[in-house]
């Protein structure tokens, strides 16, 4: 399995920083865990590989292409930060 973890500063709420892990299998594509902490609580998740080709079709983008737009927005880390915005809910 593998995993990374990463800092991110949510733009609707700049002053707060939170940390975000993702883990997979495979690859990505496959399905992941996620785990969002705020240093206090920890909220948990697992999106499936039906879930990923289901929000890729609504967004009319071909799979393959959402998945290297998801690896980029929660993987890759520094090398897209100001290129990605997250806002918690």
């Amino acid at each position: 399995m593998e995993k990374t973890l990463n800092r991110i500063h949510p733009v609707s709420d700049p002053e707060a920083t939170y940390f975000l892990q993702v883990s997979w299998e495979k690859d990505l594509g496959t399905g992941f865990g996620i785990i969002l902490s705020d240093g206090q609580c920890a909220w948990t998740g697992t999106v499936s590989e039906a879930e990923i080709s289901r929000e890729a079709d609504d967004m009319e983008m071909k799979r393959e292409k959402y998945v290297e737009e998801l690896k980029k927005a929660l993987i890759t880390g520094e090398e897209s930060a100001g290129k990605y915005n997250f806002v918690i809910s």
